[in-house]
């Protein structure tokens, strides 16, 4: 882990409350792992107090940047959303424990719902480069709120979309799709990032039908290093250490399938 002062490179709107920011973080770009994050500190200030996570959405560690892919939600992100490129963010990273990227077969599913499609997009980079087979199941309210599409079709993945109003793809929510996928299709491991009750459906599914995979919570976090216990979750059972709860930020943010208890996280 790194403490660093990074530059801003680059920061734009993608939507009005939609933001994508590049950092010039070379120790962090070099060690960050897909599902990976780092803690931000949002203003110059002590106002506020604690610090950010947000998901890694580009991992470039030859150019030694990353990339934050981050929708305005409060004041904090209110706040980084001010910030332009020449300035300096402080950040922590990488944190936490990433997506696993070895799996028996060759077909990866990645499930994103709205704004959870950030931290997939370096995870689907990955699979690729290992000649895995890439299928990405998108889904969020309107047209509009559908990310990175384009970005995940240049790789070389299938993208198949769902909107709840049929803005585009088809009429419906994400994990309908993913049933109907499942059941015509094959798949070796399955991954999923983005609303809470989204990935409870996934973690069921897939032990149900026994199909191995992993989701990345999300959780307000003080410390970040696991040390506050403020993103604590309970286990489904207890671990070999006969540890009841799991810290997000350190234990996770990924865990596999029937881990822990995603609802009440």
């Amino acid at each position: 882990m790194f403490q660093i002062s990074a530059p801003i490179r680059s920061h734009r709107a993608l939507r009005p409350d939609i933001f994508f920011l590049e950092l010039e973080a070379p120790s962090i770009a070099e060690k960050a792992q897909p599902g990976q994050f780092v803690h931000i500190k949002v203003s110059e200030g002590f106002d506020p107090l604690l610090r950010r996570p947000f998901s890694l959405h580009e991992i470039k560690g030859q150019e030694g940047t990353l990339g934050v892919l981050y929708q305005v939600v409060g004041k904090g992100t209110k706040l980084l959303s001010q910030r332009q490129a020449g300035e300096e963010i402080d950040l922590l990273g990488p944190l936490g424990k990433g997506f696993s990227l070895n799996f028996s077969g060759d077909h990866g599913v990645l499930l994103g719902g709205g704004i959870g499609v950030a931290p997939l997009f370096p995870l689907a980079e990955s699979l690729i480069s290992a000649g895995k087979k890439v299928t990405v199941l998108l889904g969020a309210r309107s047209e509009g709120l559908i990310l990175s599409r384009e970005k995940f079709s240049g790789l070389g993945c299938r993208v198949l979309v769902t909107t709840d109003d049929g803005s585009l793809g088809e009429k419906g929510n994400v994990i309908e799709l993913l049933k109907k996928y499942l059941t015509d299709h094959p798949v070796d491991f399955l991954y999923a990032c983005g609303p809470e009750i989204v990935l409870a459906h996934v973690d069921r599914l897939g032990v149900e039908r026994g199909i191995p995979g992993e989701v990345s919570l999300e959780a307000m976090m003080g410390c970040g290093v696991g040390a506050c216990l403020s993103c604590s979750c309970a286990r489904k059972d207890e671990n070999e250490t006969g540890k009841k709860y799991a810290k997000v930020c350190s234990d996770g943010p990924v865990f596999s399938f029937g881990e822990v208890q995603i609802h009440g996280c």
